[in-house]
């Protein structure tokens, strides 16, 4: 696999959704420091602001963005600003979403949409100014799922259901693009330390965050949560030739959570 030394995407453009935290920073930071010009694309600016200065800092060129990845018009502006500082978009990762925790039952409307409206049509949305940026000229396509994709988790109705869209998305557009030589591929981790996670952790376990973050991270049976470097590890390689040949797949990274739990 690809090391952050080596300049694999030299000279290329990315734009990653959601770059100002968890994830999509580490994507962002990482794809820097293999040479690609970055777009940091955040629903708000300061985050994506401190992500391109961390790039800075360490030499690189990057772009911070705000945008409203719900907002067709905005994901238009901002892809069209991120080609006419950087040039024509070469990769793009779609990391930008929300999660919710509830059943069938606790769900209700206002939650439904909101999680469809970012998980969803947002990575509608990138995919297809993505898709017309690189049409005549070919790209990569990254999408970030999850291992609710494909299995049941307690408590993640919505969520499941909107990861799933985007693992069926991913399929479809490597099917529909593959003699415009765009690469279609996503990752689907497992429960990965994030702002999100703390963040949930205060809110429902105060004053007791460190006893449930140890109990959270067992439930992988590697014993820990992600980190968000690991998954841009794995998004530098399938985002650089050396992955080249590959499209259309979902690449588990959880901890042997899909095949050795239970």
């Amino acid at each position: 696999m690809a090391s952050a030394t080596e300049d694999v995407l030299s000279d290329r453009v990315a734009i990653v959704t959601g770059g100002g935290s968890g994830i999509g920073r580490a994507i962002a930071i990482r794809f820097a420091q293999a040479g690609a010009r970055v777009g940091v694309l955040d629903i708000a600016l300061d985050p994506a602001e401190a992500t391109a200065d961390a790039i800075r800092t360490g030499k690189g060129t990057a772009e911070a963005v705000i945008c409203d990845v719900t907002r067709m018009d905005e994901v238009n502006g901002a892809f069209a600003l991120v080609q006419e500082r950087l040039g024509a978009l070469d990769v793009l990762v779609n990391s930008a979403g929300v999660s919710h925790i509830g059943t069938v039952e606790s769900t209700d409307d206002a939650d439904f949409d909101r999680i469809f409206d970012v998980n969803v049509k947002g990575v509608f949305h990138c995919l297809k100014a993505g898709v017309r940026a690189m049409k005549d000229r070919g790209g990569v396509i990254l999408n970030i799922a999850s291992v609710a994709s494909t299995v049941g988790i307690p408590d993640r109705f919505a969520y499941s259901a909107s990861k799933g869209a985007v693992l069926t998305m991913t399929y479809s557009v490597a099917r529909d693009y593959i003699d415009s030589k765009i690469r279609c591929n996503s990752v689907a981790p497992a429960r990965v330390h994030t702002p999100f996670v703390d963040g949930y952790l205060k809110t429902n376990y105060p004053g007791r965050e460190a006893e449930m973050f140890e109990e959270l991270s067992r439930t992988q049976p590697i014993g820990r949560m992600g980190r968000p470097d690991e998954i841009a590890a794995l998004a530098l390689f399938l985002c650089s030739d050396e992955a080249a040949f590959i499209t259309g797949t979902n690449f588990p990274i959880d901890g042997g959570f899909l095949t050795l739990k239970g």
